[in-house]
């Protein structure tokens, strides 16, 4: 889920020399692409925001993708350790910030360049996206009280080229850099603006929310990336198509770029052994099929994500919550997921084991697979526990406050459909649970993460008890992998409503301190107290490409795609 975020101390942490597998080059079809030499056909959820400014429900990574191909970020990123920060200085529309004034001034100075019509991106698009996030925060997805645009005591425009934030407090600059600068997205001011931050904003979020017109609005005819749209068809194909008046310095090779989705893994990997999409992925379940794929020409490619992956609970739930809120009860359901071994069998060693919120190997969890010190856990703490029946509370003053005598532990898993190794994991959890009596209920929905929203106790959306949307990978980070957007109290992403003071104390740490022990005390924290329980992380996926397609590795742990590095040799 989600949008992605990095740390320079964390990239060895990921294995970023992402070397291709190797892979042989078969007959020449494969070196001219399924659809001709200018193009290249991707296996890609159709992605359903266009507007570049997030909106609650609309974060999912190919969004994300979709959105920057058509309009540049700000800032770009890369977690390889050879610029300061993070930031790549070849993508990103500006230079790097000049800091001042004790680290709370950062004078940002654009660089030429211009949209898709021929007029200069200036400080008058960053002014016009500042405003349209200002007046109409509640509605931005990136936004959460406090955090930025309240962290700004100055936003200052100096030239048609410079602008400046003057930040309430210092923080650690490669936090802000990392994680709130990345938000911005200049915005074509002359094309958008109504005159009024608010009418402008909903004209733009009724427009975005309509996907049938995406093709052929005007609105979204200007841009400032490399691609423009040429064919949207909802839930189905999209095609980018070369913008020829692209400014940036990463100018396509590929004339096209066809988006195609797959209702799920299976149907994905027939048209992938077919030879009928040049870039696919394949599923964990046919992973011993890679040699065959080697030899019709692809080369097999995993892809490493900066991200963790984690089963999202409802502490706000009025029946289960009381449950969750016990800190022996997340142990002890910790105890029955058998991560190393899931991530071995189940996802062909193309997965491990997360361990806390920070992005590592999975080495060293706190709490390791031990159904038999479960049991001990949940007997200790009041449980009659019934392997392979109905676990209940048998002595309320020990289950813990606001558990009921006769209080059953059975759960709904909400998770996505349409991943084998997704069910099959689940399976295998299920069948760990049962055995100290936990009865878990998987329920596949198409997009588990619309259906399991942040909610109060009295609501009827609240009825959710667990989530799963992490098929792959419940949370790619920006560059600094901390937590103010997962799991501080009232983050925008804390779909579950974990609180904890003393997590957010260490959040708070993380960001304003520079010290880089605050990073690992915060992660150290969370491994134990559990605000989820921690699931192998898969890599986002096992890619497979036409080994004739350059420019494809290494891929991006942040999760981006820049189709514009993609060319077939000749």
């Amino acid at each position: 889920m989600g949008t992605r975020i990095r740390i320079a101390c964390g990239v060895a942490v990921v294995g970023l020399s992402l070397t291709a597998c190797g892979g042989t080059t078969g007959n020449s079809s494969q070196q001219g692409g399924s659809q001709g030499k200018d193009t290249a056909t991707v296996a890609f959820r159709t992605p359903n925001w266009i507007l570049p400014i997030s909106a609650p429900g609309f974060t999912q990574g190919e969004n994300d993708i979709f959105s920057t191909a058509l309009y540049r970020k700000l800032y770009s990123y890369k977690l390889d350790g050879s610029s300061p920060d993070n930031i790549d200085p070849r993508r990103s529309l500006a230079e790097a910030p000049a800091v001042s004034d004790g680290g709370r001034t950062l004078t940002i100075t654009l660089k030429d360049n211009t949209w898709s019509d021929g007029k200069p991106i200036t400080t008058k698009d960053i002014q016009f996206w500042w405003d349209l996030v200002t007046t109409n925060k509640d509605k931005w997805a990136s936004y959460r009280p406090g955090g930025f645009p309240d962290n700004i005591e100055e936003f200052k425009v100096k030239d048609d080229k410079t602008f400046s934030f003057t930040t309430k407090k210092a923080y650690n600059t490669a936090w802000f850099i990392g994680n709130q600068l990345n938000r911005i997205v200049p915005l074509p001011q002359h094309a958008w603006d109504k005159g009024d931050p608010k009418t402008t904003f909903a004209a733009l979020t009724t427009a975005a929310k309509d996907p049938k017109s995406y093709a052929t609005d005007p609105l979204w005819k200007v841009g400032s990336g490399p691609w423009k749209l040429e064919k949207y068809v909802p839930n189905g194909e999209v095609v980018l198509a070369k913008q020829d008046t692209y400014s940036g310095p990463d100018k396509p090779s590929l004339n096209k770029v066809v988006l195609r989705p797959f209702t799920g893994d299976d149907s994905e990997f027939n048209v992938l052994r077919a030879g009928q999409i040049d870039y696919g992925y394949i599923p964990p379940a046919n992973l011993s099929q890679k040699s065959y794929l080697e030899s019709k020409g692809y080369t097999i490619s995993p892809w490493y994500g900066w991200s963790i992956t984690y089963l999202q609970l409802n502490y706000n739930n009025p029946k289960t919550g009381p449950l969750f809120k016990q800190p022996y009860l997340r142990q002890a359901l910790q105890m029955l997921i058998d991560q190393p071994t899931i991530s071995k069998v189940i996802w062909g060693g193309m997965a491990s084991p997360t361990c806390g919120p920070v992005p590592s190997k999975g080495e060293g969890c706190a709490y390791s697979f031990d159904p038999e010190k479960a049991r001990q856990l949940l007997e200790a703490n009041g449980w009659k526990v019934t392997p392979d029946g109905q676990t209940t509370c048998e002595d309320a003053a020990k289950c813990g406050e606001g558990v009921e005598k006769g209080a059953p532990l059975a759960f709904t898993v909400t998770s996505q459909s349409g991943f084998t190794a997704t069910s099959k994991m689940f399976a295998e959890i299920k069948s760990q649970m049962a055995k100290v009596g936990v009865q878990l209920t998987i329920k596949e929905v198409p997009d588990s993460v619309a259906v399991t929203p942040a909610c109060k106790p009295d609501e009827s959306k609240c009825s959710w008890d667990m989530s799963f949307f992490g098929s792959q990978g419940s949370w790619y980070y920006p560059a600094f992998a901390s937590g103010e957007r997962l799991f501080q109290t009232g983050a925008p992403v804390n779909l579950g409503s974990y609180s904890n003071p003393e997590a957010d104390k260490l959040i708070d740490r993380a960001q304003f301190s520079s010290d880089a022990s605050a990073l690992q005390e915060y992660n150290a924290f969370l491994a134990k107290d559990l605000p989820v329980l921690w699931m192998p992380n898969p890599v986002y996926q096992i890619s497979a490409y036409k080994s004739g397609l350059q420019g494809v590795d290494p891929q991006d742990p942040m999760n981006l795609m820049y189709f514009q590095d993609w060319s077939w040799k000749s």
